[in-house]
């Protein structure tokens, strides 16, 4: 099975439309303000606008008013919500959209319990755990504690050109996630960069 490809971060229209062009399957936009990749609703705006038909807009959260969830689903065609903080089973679910649950992976985690919490969950997004950040962090984490779970698997935390085929060889995960991965500054994307990523997920 092919793997899908997330491209998160994305805070210009034209990063988005290549981005498409190579083929990745979703984009995320971070509205969670301590980011250096958040955006505003306007500004989603006019990226998810730049965007052609079959590539899923994901709104990235963390720990967000319910009310700052339900504003930017008002102003914007959302498909896949991913929440990156705290958040309850009952609050993820409540927006009735598909979401993903990000889990910042450490030596305790017990992802078969975490899958049992989250069964409404879409999928589980697989992170780096750091101190203090909910994710971004450009660090790898042991893929050998990934766990066999009755879930979409996504992969995350500092892939890039060099590592990600292996993952995916490691890991089989159903999809990829990369930010700073594929940039030059943060919040701006690199043509090269996300070709090459792309051809790397190609050969995992």
């Amino acid at each position: 099975m092919r793997t899908r490809v997330k491209i998160c971060g994305i805070t210009r229209p034209q990063d988005a439309e290549f981005i498409a062009e190579m083929g990745a399957d979703a984009i995320g936009l971070v509205f969670y303000s301590a980011s250096p990749r958040a955006v505003t609703v306007a500004q989603a705006g006019q990226i998810v606008a730049s965007l052609p038909p079959f590539v899923s807009v994901v709104a990235l959260f963390v720990n967000a008013a319910v009310s700052e969830v339900e504003a930017c689903l008002a102003s914007l065609p959302v498909d896949i919500l991913q929440f990156h903080g705290d958040e309850s089973p009952d609050y993820c679910v409540q927006f009735g959209l598909p979401y993903m649950k990000a889990i910042r992976m450490r030596e305790d985690t017990d992802l078969k319990e975490l899958a049992k919490q989250y069964h409404h969950a879409s999928a589980l997004l697989l992170d780096s755990y750091q101190a203090g950040v909910p994710g971004g962090t450009g660090r790898v984490f042991d893929w050998s504690m990934i766990d066999t779970i009755d879930k979409p698997i996504i992969l995350a935390g500092g892939l890039t050109v060099d590592n990600v085929a292996s993952a995916i060889k490691q890991v089989q995960p159903y999809a990829v996630d990369v930010s700073g991965g594929v940039e030059g500054d943060k919040g701006i994307k690199e043509k090269t960069m996300i070709e090459a990523f792309m051809q790397e997920v190609s050969n995992g």
